[in-house]
């Protein structure tokens, strides 16, 4: 007897088909289910860089653009505005306060926790925008 003579194996019996239960079966796909959220969506318009996505990002970048802008007016008017004042009214220059002149101290001194006042609010309204990006991008679908 060779290879060739050898009957093919027969497949086993798997018996009786299980028991169908009564009435209608309805398959559900788990797949299938709509979870993509509009907080999803956004994140995926982000990601892939989409003009959407970029139109959130330059609105970030211009809040935080416009924020940067009023500071730096502050500092520029607090600052900047002392001499002014002191070329305008001199007799403000010639104040003294505990022996030291008023535009010394002012600019020598007051000056340093004025900048550190302006440089933690910037920080701290700056973390406030890009939360609200976040919050924005994450807020679901209503």
């Amino acid at each position: 007897m060779t290879a060739h003579d050898d009957p093919e194996p027969t497949p086993r019996d798997p018996g009786p088909p299980p028991a169908r239960p009564a009435g209608r079966v309805r398959i559900v796909l788990a797949g299938v289910s709509r979870r993509d959220t509009r907080a999803d969506h956004t994140r995926t318009e982000l990601a892939q860089q989409t003009r959407v996505g970029e139109a959130l990002v330059r609105g970030l970048m211009r809040a935080q653009l416009t924020l940067a802008l009023r500071l730096s007016l502050l500092v520029l008017i607090g600052l900047g505005g002392l001499p002014w004042l002191f070329a305008i009214a001199p007799p403000v220059g010639r104040v003294t306060v505990l022996g030291v002149n008023l535009p010394w101290l002012l600019l020598g001194v007051v000056s340093f926790p004025f900048l550190i006042a302006v440089g933690w609010a910037y920080v701290w309204l700056a973390e406030r925008n890009e939360q609200d990006f976040v919050d924005l991008v994450q807020r679901p679908e209503r």
